[in-house]
């Protein structure tokens, strides 16, 4: 489950990166420089206020100070000469200060938040048609949970990013170069005090902000090993009982609890630290502000506003440069994201380029290998020069040990992978001048893992042809013999099937994937005959249904018992990926090769088992 950990990447080219996932913004570029002005609109505003704040500040204790001096002279006074009408102005401009501002903000952040998410829905929308043409051998190198997690986490990752991180950036920059010019504007001396504190949350934030990623990260590792653990142990709780394995499972999960709890607690430890040390490192501004600027009251030297605005700003001045910290690694972790998506969206896709040359076979034949080669790794040749002639309804069943390369002939066949020399002809075509949902229409797989998704068994079925009308539907089934124990279900073709169809048995999930195939009704058929773990009687019906469906149809059998296949018309029989027999039934036992030990064995077995 090396998934999460790799989220967590320092991207490996930033800027290129960095500058292809900004160009997915190009359609909303205006709804991005319009949400750029609100948020910078909006800072300025908030900025503006405390300094218009101090001026009231200023009025009061102008007019205190004027009281005092004319009861000093000996007036008497009903009440203080303070401006009220000047402060009730100054009160009602803040007012409409943070009010805008809090509108802008509001406006910029529900534009961002649509932008980016219908940047992520189009990301996630050529990652899903990437999916579509990217090969076979694609799925078969990566983990489906990898493929997911860049789905799933990546994405999300950017939308948020997109969403808040992009413009915070460019707010907290404004925010930090604004405080500072009208800090300066009121005073370079107690600006320079203010700047005392910048290196002091500098260092906080170098220090502790690394170590809290560093162990952010291991958490992440740890949460990977729990997640793949749990899966591994959920998806084969019954082997992990059957060995007695649980002690042994609970000790393992219980070390990689407390790994995780261990990273855990000390991941947020360390996030948590910086604001205790950040308001530590701001409050001591504060107070050395608080002191110069009492003192230069004292000698006449600022207005008192000045310096309650003054300490705003202090407050302000170190929340954007923790912000920017922050962002750093956030940003890190987003390209690294964009980056793993990148890396799909640019792998290599299947050639869809169709080959025009005339084809050099007769027509009469359904299917013909012509000199076939193939191979998976370069230097590691599969099937080398094979050649057979498949008439039309006539069954050809594939025999041979484990790993000997059955599945290679099929997905060729199916063109799931393209073979490396000759031709493959369907009807007298070459398979590679018809598009590959062209050639798959005349197709249909009957395969050992029966694979159902979750739905109704009426929907199940209908998915070998989605224009099929019910009663066709129903007539597959009865063909498969599937009708009576469908009806037999309380809910009948309503039935839901859970995830792994669990909720009916092996032998019948089989039989709703040969109705399946009779509803699509192919010209070519591949069956993939294990029928292992089912009861005798469903056995026979699994059987019987498969003969009915190969009936006047070209077939091709993998074949595990060499009994069911006696009355092919063609066997071949494969070692190594190589083919290494081909004939009849009687004419490979005559011959006494390879096929005859294989049936000896599987037959004395059969005569010890009766």
């Amino acid at each position: 489950m090396h998934n999460h950990r790799r989220g967590h990447e320092k991207p490996q080219a930033f800027w290129p990166t960095t500058k292809r996932l900004i160009s997915y913004l190009g359609p909303w570029r205006w709804g991005v420089i319009l949400s750029v002005i609100m948020a910078i609109v909006s800072v300025l505003l908030s900025i503006m206020a405390p300094k218009i704040l101090g001026e009231a500040t200023t009025t009061i204790y102008e007019g205190l100070m004027k009281g005092y001096a004319q009861m000093r002279a000996g007036a008497h006074l009903s009440r203080m000469p303070i401006d009220f009408t000047k402060i009730g102005h100054i009160a009602i401009i803040v007012v409409a200060l943070y009010a805008f501002s809090g509108l802008f903000s509001f406006g910029q952040q529900a534009l961002m938040t649509k932008i980016s998410q219908r940047v992520v829905f189009n990301l996630r929308q050529d990652l899903k048609q990437k999916m579509a043409r990217v090969p076979v051998s694609f799925y078969d190198t990566h983990q489906n949970g990898d493929i997911m997690s860049r789905m799933v986490n990546d994405m999300d990752n950017i939308a948020g990013t997109i969403q808040q991180s992009l413009i915070q950036i460019i707010t907290s920059a404004i925010t930090f170069i604004g405080v500072l010019a009208l800090m300066i504007s009121i005073s370079w001396k107690l600006t320079l005090v203010a700047c005392i504190t910048v290196p002091m949350s500098l260092l906080v934030v170098g220090f502790v902000a690394p170590v809290a990623q560093r162990l952010f990260k291991r958490q992440q590792d740890s949460l990977g090993k729990i997640n793949g653990q749990v899966e591994e142990v959920y998806n084969g709780h019954t082997i992990v009982r059957v060995f007695n394995h649980e002690p042994d499972e609970e000790k393992a999960f219980a070390e990689n609890n407390k790994e995780y709890y261990q990273a855990a607690w000390k991941a947020q430890f360390f996030s948590i630290l910086i604001w205790p040390c950040m308001n530590f490192v701001r409050n001591a501004g504060y107070l050395m502000v608080a002191v110069v600027g009492a003192i230069q009251v004292a000698h006449g030297q600022i207005s008192l506003g000045n310096v309650q605005a003054f300490l705003q700003y202090t407050n302000q001045f170190s929340q954007p440069i923790s912000q920017i910290a922050n962002l750093a690694s956030t940003i890190q972790q987003t390209i690294a994201s964009a980056e793993r998506i990148f890396a799909i969206l640019d792998e290599p896709e299947m050639d869809t380029q169709l080959h025009n040359q005339a084809a050099k076979v007769d027509a009469g034949d359904e299917l013909v290998f012509d000199h076939v080669q193939f191979s998976y790794e370069e230097d590691q040749p599969l099937i080398e020069d094979f050649n057979l002639k498949v008439p039309e309804n006539k069954m050809v069943a594939i025999v041979g040990p484990t790993g000997a390369g059955k599945t290679t002939i099929i997905n060729l066949l199916e063109r799931f992978y393209e073979v490396k020399g000759g031709h493959i002809y369907y009807r007298g075509h070459d398979t590679r001048a018809l598009t590959r949902p062209g050639l798959r229409k005349h197709i249909a797989m009957v395969l050992q893992d029966t694979w159902l998704f979750t739905g109704t068994i009426f929907d199940n079925i209908k998915y070998g042809r989605e224009d099929a009308s019910d009663e066709e539907v129903v007539a597959a089934a009865k063909m498969a013999h599937a009708d009576d124990f469908i009806r037999s279900l309380p809910d009948g073709y309503d039935t839901i099937l859970n995830e792994s169809a669990s909720n009916i048995s092996q032998g019948q999930r089989q039989l709703l994937t040969i109705a399946r195939a009779f509803l699509a009704n192919p010209e070519i058929l591949i069956l993939d005959e294990a029928t292992s773990s089912v009861d005798t009687r469903t056995e026979e019906q699994i059987q019987s249904a498969m003969e009915r469906l190969q009936q006047n149809r070209t077939s091709f059998v993998v074949a595990h018992r060499l009994s069911t296949i006696q009355n092919a018309d063609q066997i071949i029989v494969m070692n190594h990926g190589r083919i290494i027999e081909t004939g009849t039934h009687e004419s490979l036992l005559k011959a006494n090769g390879f096929y005859a030990d294989l049936y000896n064995s599987q037959f004395m077995g059969n005569q010890l088992a009766d």
